[in-house]
């Protein structure tokens, strides 16, 4: 069952708070908060598991790799799991990975360009996983602006799992950009408002991202 903009909203304040608590917390706020609306109780409870996963949704190519142990012990396994293709794309290396995607850098054929190609993990094509990674996909191909990665092309595995293709952008995260580049109380404003501008276009079309923090605003030259 579709839930109602009141729960949507709903879901999304219930998880804020959520996520200010620890795990042993987080029950008593879901029994007062959600009340009788298992609906409710049940995304919030999707989106904690998907968050303590370290699924974010925007996870970097250049600076946060979230491999795991197994995969740093055993290089030829990790290799190996790699696909060469996906799509009309060539995968160069594996970029990243959450509770549900794993993220790729690729390079497409035509155009001939770098893309960061997003799929859901072998074993997550749940019926739940791949309707919130859709949704993830739209919300970021209605985005039109200078300051968030646009979307290029979305499409299916060979084995039926959803992928979409995004921008890929080399860049840093913002409080590391302004620290290199030792910029002054004036200059670090005038970047973060460029941030709130690119949040407002967000909200605009009546998207709310839900992890924003440094690590997440990524800073790139042109």
């Amino acid at each position: 069952m579709a839930m109602t903009p009141k729960q949507y909203e709903l879901v999304e304040m219930i998880f804020a708070e959520a996520c200010e608590l620890p795990s042993a917390r987080r029950g008593a706020l879901l029994d007062e908060r959600c009340g009788a609306d298992p609906i409710v109780r049940r995304e919030v409870e999707v989106m904690l598991a998907a968050d303590d996963a370290g699924d974010d949704g925007f996870t970097n190519p250049e600076w946060s790799c979230g491999v795991t142990q197994a995969d740093d012990e055993d290089p030829a396994l990790r290799a190996r799991a790699i696909p060469e293709r996906i799509g009309a794309y060539r995968v160069i290396r594996e970029c990243g990975h959450g509770g549900m995607g794993v993220v790729y850098e690729a390079e497409q054929d035509s155009p001939r360009r770098r893309v960061a190609l997003k799929v859901i993990k072998l074993g997550m094509d749940t019926k739940r996983v791949i309707a919130r990674f859709e949704a993830e996909r739209q919300a970021l191909a209605m985005m039109d602006h200078p300051h968030i990665a646009k979307v290029f092309d979305a499409g299916s595995t060979d084995t039926g799992r959803p992928y979409f293709v995004m921008e890929y952008i080399k860049a840093v995260p913002i409080v590391e950009y302004c620290d290199t580049e030792k910029l002054d109380t004036r200059a670090r404003l005038a970047l973060f408002t460029e941030v709130c501008n690119a949040i407002q276009h967000a909200h605009q079309k009546g998207i709310i991202h839900r992890d924003i923090k440094p690590s997440n605003v990524l800073v790139t030259m042109h």
